[in-house]
C-alpha cells in the first residue's frame, strides 16, 4: 500500500493525466509527469514534470527515481519505454496490456482466443492483402490502420470493393485490418477497475455517440438491449483483466446487436467515456486507478442518481463554458489547453440527475 506523500508518475501530458493528478492529490499523493511534449495541461495541476523524449533513457532512468508508481494516460507511449521503466519502478498497469491494445491485429484474434465476439476482420498489411481480405470480409467494411489512430484517425470506409484504392491511400498505406460492417442498435462502454489483489469492479455502461469519429455523449441510463448485453460484455472484459493480471481502469467499447455484444476495442486506461463518473459515481475512474495502483481499496462505483449525461466541448464548443456555468446541474471540466481548434477535446460537462437545458 503506497502511504501519503508517494509519488506516482504519469506517463503522458493530455486531460486523462491532469484528472488523473487531481484524483491522487486527492488521496495524498503527489504526481511527476512525464512527457516529450511542450504544452502539458497535465503538468499544471502536478508537482514535477519531466519534458523528454521516450526513448531518453538517462531521463526514464531519473524520473523512474523520483516515483513509486508508473502508469500511463494514452496508449501510444512506446511499449520499449515501458518495459524500461519496469526494470526501475513498478509500472501499472504492465507492458503486456498495452503491447496488446496498439496493435488491431494482435487486440483481436486476443479477444477472439478468449472467447470473445470481435467483428468480422481480417489482415491487410498491404495492397495487394487488401483485395484478399475485402473478398472474405465482404463489403461494406471499415478499414483501419494496425498501430496508431484514435478518434476517427486512421481509418476509412469502403462501401463496395472499387473503394479500396482510395481507402489505402487515405490511411496512408500503412499495415491495416479490414473489418466487416457491424448493424448496431447502440454503442457502449464496460469500464472496470481491477486491484492488485485481483478484485474487479464494474461502472454502469453508458451508451456513446460519436460524432465525425470522435466520442461527443455518454449517457446513463442505457435502453434495454445494452442492460442485457452488459453481464456478457462484462465477463468477457473481466477474462480480459484477469488474462493480463491487469492493475487499473480498464474500457471495453462495444457494439449491442441481435447477435450480443460485438467486441470493438479496449483501452487499458482510464477513458472519456468515463468522465461522467467524477460527479456521477460514488467513487470516480480516475480515483479508482489511483487506488487500484497503489494497493488501497477499491471505491464503490455505483450511479447513486440518474440520469447522467457527459458531453465532450469539442473545438470551439468550448465557447459554451460560461452558458453551461449558468445551467443548474451542470459540472463543467476545462482542460487548460491554449489552442482552439476543430476536432480537439478542450473539456466537458456532465449533468447528474438531470438532462440538459
Amino acid at each position: 500500500m503506497l502511504p501519503p506523500g508517494s509519488t506516482i508518475g504519469i506517463l503522458g501530458g493530455g486531460q486523462l493525466g491532469r484528472m488523473l493528478a487531481v484524483a491522487a492529490a486527492q488521496l495524498g499523493y503527489k504526481t511527476h509527469i512525464y512527457a516529450p511534449d511542450a504544452e502539458s495541461v497535465a503538468a499544471q495541476v502536478a508537482a514535477q514534470h519531466t519534458q523528454a523524449a521516450w526513448d531518453d533513457e538517462s531521463r526514464l532512468a531519473a524520473f523512474a527515481a523520483h516515483c513509486d508508481v508508473v502508469t500511463f494516460e494514452f496508449e501510444n507511449v512506446p511499449v520499449d519505454t515501458l518495459r524500461f521503466l519496469s526494470g526501475h519502478v513498478a509500472v501499472r498497469a504492465g507492458a503486456d496490456a498495452l503491447e496488446i491494445a496498439q496493435d488491431r491485429l494482435i487486440e483481436k484474434n486476443f479477444v477472439a482466443g478468449l472467447s470473445g465476439r470481435p467483428a468480422p476482420f481480417a489482415a491487410a498489411p498491404d495492397r495487394a492483402a487488401l483485395d484478399t481480405a475485402v473478398a472474405a470480409i465482404g463489403t461494406p467494411a471499415i478499414l483501419k490502420t494496425v498501430r496508431m489512430g484514435y478518434d476517427g484517425k486512421g481509418q476509412a470506409r469502403l462501401a463496395t470493393p472499387e473503394d479500396a484504392d482510395a481507402a489505402w491511400d487515405a490511411i496512408d498505406r500503412h499495415a491495416a485490418v479490414i473489418e466487416g460492417f457491424v448493424a448496431f442498435d447502440h454503442e457502449f462502454s464496460v469500464l472496470m477497475v481491477r486491484g492488485i489483489d485481483g478484485e474487479t469492479r464494474f461502472w454502469d455502461s453508458p451508451v456513446n455517440v460519436h460524432e465525425d469519429g470522435i466520442l461527443a455523449t455518454s449517457t446513463l441510463p442505457p435502453p434495454p438491449i445494452v442492460l442485457d448485453q452488459q453481464a456478457e460484455a462484462r465477463d468477457l472484459m473481466a477474462r480480459i483483466a484477469d488474462e493480463l493480471d491487469y492493475v487499473g481502469v480498464l474500457t471495453g467499447e462495444f457494439f449491442a446487436t441481435d447477435k450480443g455484444p460485438v467486441f470493438n476495442e479496449m483501452a487499458p486506461r482510464v477513458h472519456n467515456s468515463g468522465h461522467w463518473t467524477i460527479e456521477g459515481a460514488v467513487t470516480s475512474q480516475f480515483e479508482n486507478h489511483i487506488r487500484a495502483i497503489a494497493g488501497l481499496p477499491l471505491g464503490d462505483t455505483a450511479s447513486p442518481r440518474l440520469p447522467v449525461v457527459m458531453r465532450n466541448l469539442i473545438g470551439a464548443g468550448i465557447n459554451d463554458a460560461p452558458a453551461l456555468l449558468a445551467e443548474p446541474g451542470c459540472h463543467l471540466h476545462h482542460y487548460g489547453k491554449a489552442e482552439v481548434r476543430a476536432g480537439r477535446k478542450l473539456g466537458h460537462a456532465t449533468w447528474v440527475g438531470t438532462e440538459p437545458a
